[in-house]
Formats: C-alpha cells, sequence, structure tokens
C-alpha cells in the first residue's frame, strides 16, 4: 500500500449525476440470508478486477443488507477504499471493464453500480470520515434492536410515499441516522 497521499490531479469540485434523477420504484425486502453472499460475490469481482490492476483496497458490506434481521431495498451497498480518488485510471476503469456502471462522481466519492441496479459500489479514498460513518450505523444497527426497529419502521413509512428521485428518499433518513449515529457514539464510548 502506497504512503504517498499526495493525489494525482485535483478532485472533482461538483457532483455530476450520470444519467440525471431516476424515477424508481422500491420496495423494502424481509432480511433476505442470501445478502450476504451476494456481497462476497461481488467483493471477489472487485477484487479481480482491482487486484489485476495493482490497485490494493478495502471493501465492506455496508447499508441496510448487511445488518440480519433489518428489512431492506435489495440492494447490496458495497464499501471500497482506494489510495487516491482523484486516480480513476486505476479503479474506475478496471471496474467499469467488469460491468459496472458509473452513477455519481462528486467531490471525495464515486459511485458504480450493477446495471441491474442490485448492487451500489460507494468508493472513497481510504481514511475518507463516510467509511467510517458507514461502520458506525452498521455495527450499531447489528446489535441495537431498538433503533434496528426505528430505522426499519422510518424506511417503511418514507417508501410508502411517492420519491420521483432516490436520491430524495435517501435525504428524507437523514435526521433519523443521525439521530441513530449520535446514540452509537454514545454506546461506543461507554464500550
Amino acid at each position: 500500500m502506497s504512503t504517498d497521499r499526495t493525489p494525482r490531479r485535483p478532485d472533482v469540485t461538483s457532483l455530476d449525476l450520470v444519467g440525471g434523477a431516476e424515477k424508481v420504484e422500491v420496495r423494502l425486502h424481509d432480511y433476505d440470508g442470501r445478502w450476504p453472499e451476494i456481497f462476497r460475490e461481488h467483493r471477489r469481482r472487485i477484487e479481480e478486477a482491482l487486484v489485476a490492476s495493482g490497485v490494493e483496497v478495502e471493501i465492506e458490506h455496508i447499508g441496510s443488507t448487511s445488518v440480519p434481521g433489518l428489512a431492506a431495498k435489495p440492494i447490496v451497498d458495497i464499501v471500497v477504499a482506494v489510495d487516491d480518488i482523484t486516480a480513476e485510471e486505476d479503479y474506475l476503469e478496471p471496474l467499469l471493464a467488469a460491468g459496472y456502471l458509473l452513477r455519481v462522481r462528486e467531490p471525495g466519492h464515486r459511485l458504480v453500480r450493477t446495471p441491474a441496479r442490485d448492487a451500489h459500489v460507494h468508493i472513497y479514498e481510504r481514511g475518507h470520515p463516510a467509511v467510517d460513518e458507514y461502520r458506525l450505523l452498521r455495527d450499531h444497527l447489528r446489535s441495537d434492536a431498538d433503533d434496528r426497529a426505528l430505522y426499519e419502521n422510518t424506511k417503511r413509512e418514507l417508501l410508502s410515499r411517492r420519491w420521483d428521485d432516490m436520491n430524495d428518499y435517501a435525504d428524507a433518513k437523514t435526521q433519523v441516522i443521525l439521530a441513530i449515529k449520535e446514540r452509537a457514539r454514545a454506546a461506543r464510548g461507554r464500550g
């Protein structure tokens, strides 16, 4: 792993939502015990694509599908940490060649997904605070039944509404997620 944290080039400065806003019908599904296996298959696919290119990465299952017992949209979320987010030729090109499609390019973050939209791969630079935030929420929801139920009920209520874009749905969950993460930090401090 390289310890040189100097980016090859400046990062992008604005959001590029490839393909624009998308109207999507999404329903929650009861927890599916196959989700961890789907993650492992994508981890293998990502590792093969990136290791062949000489890229060292950290890959983790995040999001609701990573929390046993939690109902979720059937979209497996994955976070990949790379050494330099600006060096897209190192990781983005191999992932596109492996069949993923670019959806988001924004400062500090890229998102690729499967054509079927059943897996989202969030790419950040190693050490980016968002990676720890994903872990914090995932780990807390795995261990706290009350917050897991709160989060599921919130998602069910929000998904009963019509959304013109899934980003709007994600934004609507923000206050509940922030409150859960605050409790997770407090629990982490006690642990």
